[in-house]
């Protein structure tokens, strides 16, 4: 009994340390590629979101059933190596793209598959979920809808009210000596996305009242929005006064990347508010007596 009880834990452990290489060694060729995109913020956000799942992962690894059949691990199998074949082969940075945004979630569902079959596949749904908010959504969401028209109209409002003399005309934002126009790639959508992602690790992390998903997820949307439209905002009074080196930094330059830092910022801080309501709340409630 106790020889076979070592055997079925030595196998066990090599499991382990099977599906932890190939883990590693997927991110390292999604990261890889990620970075050579170019896409610099998509870079940031693999690191921090693969960071949640693998701390997921670590809190309950003792707790994981990694049992898995000959058809889903055929089926993991075979997902990998298309995902492998496809890193090799771009036509285009668009297909470049799409395969950077979509590849964490299916290696995810593929190294799902690897470990725990079809049976034991709900034990990955929060690191799926978080890996699928890595880039699916700004996916399928910029194709269904431009958000361009409504992005340029409020960043005309906020120039409206501070006292600049601004007209919209469909996406261009006109001042009396320059104008910008608005851009899909600049509408906020891929913010909004980033954000919502944020949310979720934050949610699965530290969870919060269900009541509150709703709060979290509509306030993740419009600081997103709102932060973006200032930015937007602020690079059409930069193309106005012919400041074209301030406009290449706050437009593609790491000016951009700050912008993402400070929703980042003010939604975590938003977040802990949050958290500090809900455990003062809890203190404060009466201890029912058994």
């Amino acid at each position: 009994m106790k020889a076979t009880s070592l055997i079925k834990v030595k196998s066990l452990q090599n499991s382990k340390l099977w599906l932890l290489g190939i883990g590693a060694a997927t991110s390292a060729i999604i990261l890889t590629l990620t970075w050579k995109s170019g896409d610099v913020a998509q870079a940031g956000m693999s690191i921090l979101f693969l960071l949640a799942v693998a701390s997921l992962l670590g809190e309950k690894q003792q707790k994981l059933n990694l049992e898995s059949g000959l058809f889903p691990s055929l089926v993991g199998g075979l997902l990998l190596a298309t995902l492998l074949w496809q890193s090799t082969t771009f036509k285009s940075n668009d297909s470049l793209e799409i395969f950077v945004r979509v590849s964490p979630f299916l290696g995810g569902l593929a190294i799902s598959l690897l470990a725990s079959g079809f049976q034991g596949f709900k034990q990955y749904w929060q690191e799926l979920t978080i890996l699928f908010f890595l880039g699916i959504p700004k996916l399928v969401l910029s194709s269904l809808f431009d958000l361009s028209p409504l992005t340029a109209k409020f960043s005309a409002f906020l120039l409206w009210y501070f006292g600049f003399d601004v007209s919209l005309q469909g996406v261009f934002i006109n001042l009396p000596t320059g104008s910008v126009k608005v851009y899909a790639a600049c509408s906020g959508i891929e913010s909004i996305c980033y954000l919502l992602g944020i949310a979720v690790i934050c949610l699965f992390v530290f969870p919060m009242e269900r009541k509150q998903i709703p709060i979290v997820s509509i306030v993740a949307i419009a600081l997103a929005f709102i932060i973006n439209g200032i930015r937007i905002s602020l690079l059409a009074v930069m193309s106005a006064n012919r400041n074209f080196q301030a406009f290449n930094y706050w437009h593609e330059g790491d000016g951009s990347l700050l912008f993402g830092i400070i929703q980042v910022i003010v939604f975590v801080c938003f977040y802990l508010f949050l958290l500090w309501q809900q455990e003062r709340k809890n203190q404060n409630s009466p201890q029912v007596k058994k």
